[in-house]
């Protein structure tokens, strides 16, 4: 498995505009090969950001670079440029192969 993450410093009074940039795009990926599961986080408000990050799963690596050179991720991208103004700074990708998976019972 594999873990893609960017992390977004988004400015004090923007944070409402951000998820709903987030929340209303389309993002294509249930259909991309190797796609396992995303989720939009909201993390701690600094004074002078409030910190975001996305968080994909993949079954590989190979399955994540695979959906960067694809149609749907330059759909799912299209617009990421107009949101600017909501940032302090660019956003920071990490990614991670994933050593150990342990689950719940649940």
């Amino acid at each position: 498995m594999f873990i893609a993450m960017n992390r977004f410093r988004v400015l004090p009074g923007q944070e409402q505009a951000f998820e709903e940039v987030w929340l209303g795009r389309e993002t294509h990926l249930e259909d991309v090969p190797g796609f396992v599961s995303f989720q939009l986080l909201r993390g701690p408000r600094a004074e002078d950001h409030t910190l975001y990050s996305s968080h994909s799963i993949w079954a590989s690596k190979a399955a994540f670079e695979g959906w960067t050179k694809s149609e749907a991720f330059r759909l799912a991208h299209r617009d990421a440029g107009q949101g600017k103004a909501l940032y302090a700074g660019h956003p920071n990708f990490e990614g991670f192969e994933v050593l150990q998976d342990v689950r719940g019972r649940a």
